[in-house]
């Protein structure tokens, strides 16, 4: 079955940028391809059935982007990659 689970925009520790202000859209898709670069140089290419993306999600105040793992619950190291991308997410841009 296909699941998937959310990384966040950025880095836990790093700014991203804010729903609602100028350009938001624009810079927060530019943020979520840049960590999705950053992801891959450190977990390594997603495995088969895994994909990481960027997936827009509703809210009261607009759209919102982040980046999420797809994988497949019946394929144990898309489940692992996903779980590895979601506990040991890069702390900074630095954290390779």
């Amino acid at each position: 079955m296909k699941d998937y689970i959310n990384i966040g925009p950025t880095p836990c520790e790093e700014d991203c940028a804010q729903l609602g202000t100028p350009d938001y859209r624009e810079k927060a898709l530019a943020e979520c391809k840049r960590f999705i670069q950053l992801l891959r140089k450190k977990f390594g290419p997603e495995p088969e059935d895994a994909r990481l993306a960027i997936k827009w999600f509703e809210h009261d105040f607009g759209s919102y982007c982040e980046v999420v793992c797809f994988y497949d619950t019946d394929i144990q190291e898309s489940v692992d990659y996903a779980l590895r991308c979601e506990g040991e997410t890069p702390a900074t841009w630095e954290d390779v």
